[in-house]
């Protein structure tokens, strides 16, 4: 049996880079980071604050539902919780349809 090395790349962002790569504030992220939507992986104040790929993913799509829909950060919050459940289950339905598919083959 052949074993292939599993290669994973974490991108890791300071909230500098998030700021400018997004064009965002810093309060911005500081309001996400508040109300729990994002996590820092790392530092106490907010200028060491650094945030994986994944994370980003979730900022960036809470200033546009905060900016575009006018909602308050409480409702962006769960909003965002819902659509991560929603990523969660669709994610476990492909791994059950792929187990089931090999029964059924």
């Amino acid at each position: 049996m052949t074993q292939r090395a599993l290669t994973v790349t974490v991108t890791e962002l300071s909230v500098s880079d998030l700021c400018q790569l997004e064009h965002i504030e810093e309060h911005v992220v500081a309001e996400v980071v508040e109300h729990g939507i994002a996590e820092p992986l790392a530092g106490e104040a907010i200028d060491e604050w650094v945030f994986d790929g994944t994370s980003a993913h979730w900022i960036k799509k809470a200033v546009r539902l905060h900016q575009d829909l006018e909602i308050d950060w409480i409702a962006v919050s769960l909003v965002i919780d819902l659509m991560q459940q929603k990523e969660l289950l669709e994610q476990e339905n492909e791994r059950f349809r792929i187990q089931l598919g090999r029964f059924m083959d």
